[in-house]
């Protein structure tokens, strides 16, 4: 009988699957520059299906992803939590098994990965590049994380300011620190689904945690987003394989991306905004009382909001700017000394108000404009 409902959700969800498809063949691409040196994926590590607490069967998390212009993604099914028990064999690796041969086909890199469900402390912890999620099947808590590592796994924490575990207030428990010192606990959940945890940046900053921030998607993508893209883990590769992606994550090359929300190291943060924008504009040639034109364009998915946090020296500027997605925007710049003229570059003072540096402070840039 078990097998037998098997069977018909096995095929009630391949026929869904198949609808999806014939409906929507056409791949969105998420528009962010690569950085020097390295590929910038678009990722998931947070995701899962029916063989937990999820919605719909593996390859269609495949499918999602491909649409919606992911490069990777991580099966994470829950080892504790498996409301659909009755109606499937318990076998932790049959997930990823599933969705992998269909990954492989639509260009997705998929990492084998499970949640370890625990209460608070330790919470819920992700573990990839796992080799045999079975084993992590421990009663003990702790005895699945060792396992985790000893499997070469990257171990972080989810959601650590979820309401349904901490209500009151976001804590760092000892329990975390020993998974520090033993070198298990890695990364830290910044953005999960809808929510921020401002104190998991400071934690990555202050305990050399990588920054992830990943969907926890239950439900169909588009039923939960809607147009909206999915949060996802901005990590810089060498190249666009699982092992790129392992060593990226290790060297904590990551940024969150959520809504229009970008937050991560200045180092990755600052060459994302700049390989996003050009000036348009040859030199302007401004002297005093003058007023020119400047076309800046922004080839991005993002539109960065910009605050000026200094006045200009011999001309002045907007105060604020929106570089809009896609978009070329006018500013002026009207000269306020007779020295402009004589000024080669003119450099405009901002802060990137949506694009949040692990400090908590918005990402200073300097805008220069040949004259």
């Amino acid at each position: 009988m078990k097998n037998l409902r098997l069977n018909l959700m096995i095929s009630f969800v391949t026929l869904l699957a198949s609808t999806v498809l014939c409906a929507a063949q056409n791949r969105v691409e998420v528009n962010l520059p690569d950085i020097p040196g390295y590929q910038t994926l678009k990722c998931d590590f947070h995701i899962h299906t029916v063989f937990s607490d999820g919605g719909v069967w593996p390859t269609v998390r495949v499918q999602e992803a491909w649409l919606e212009g992911l490069d990777a993604i991580a099966m994470t099914d829950h080892l504790e939590y498996l409301p659909h028990s009755q109606d499937m064999e318990i076998d932790h690796n049959r997930s990823f098994e599933i969705a992998e041969p269909l990954a492989k086909q639509m260009g997705i890199v998929l990492i084998p990965g499970s949640e370890i469900t625990r209460k608070m402390p330790p919470g819920h912890l992700n573990a990839l590049f796992i080799s045999n999620a079975n084993l992590l099947e421990r009663e003990d808590w702790m005895e699945a994380c060792v396992e985790a590592n000893e499997q070469g796994a990257f171990v972080f924490w989810n959601h650590p300011g979820w309401k349904a575990q901490q209500p009151d207030t976001t804590l760092w428990w000892k329990e975390h620190t020993e998974l520090l010192e033993k070198g298990i606990l890695q990364g830290i959940e910044v953005y999960n689904h809808k929510e921020y945890y401002p104190e998991a940046l400071e934690w990555a900053k202050d305990k050399k945690l990588t920054v992830m921030c990943n969907s926890d998607i239950h439900a169909p993508v588009h039923m939960t987003y809607g147009e909206q893209h999915r949060p996802m883990t901005l990590v810089f590769a060498t190249d666009k394989s699982m092992g790129a992606i392992k060593q990226a994550l290790k060297d904590r090359r990551t940024v969150a991306y959520y809504e229009n929300e970008l937050a991560g190291d200045r180092q990755y943060l600052s060459p994302l905004f700049f390989g996003s924008i050009k000036v348009k504009s040859g030199r302007v040639k401004l002297e005093n009382r003058q007023i020119k034109k400047v076309q800046i364009h922004n080839s991005s998915d993002v539109d960065f909001h910009l605050k000026q946090r200094q006045p200009s020296i011999g001309f002045s500027g907007p105060e604020e700017i929106v570089l809009e997605a896609h978009r070329t925007v006018f500013i002026d710049l009207a000269g306020t000394s007779d020295e402009v003229k004589n000024m080669a570059k003119l450099r405009l003072f901002y802060e990137v108000t949506n694009m949040t540096m692990l400090s908590g402070n918005p990402l200073p840039v300097n805008l220069d404009i040949a004259n």
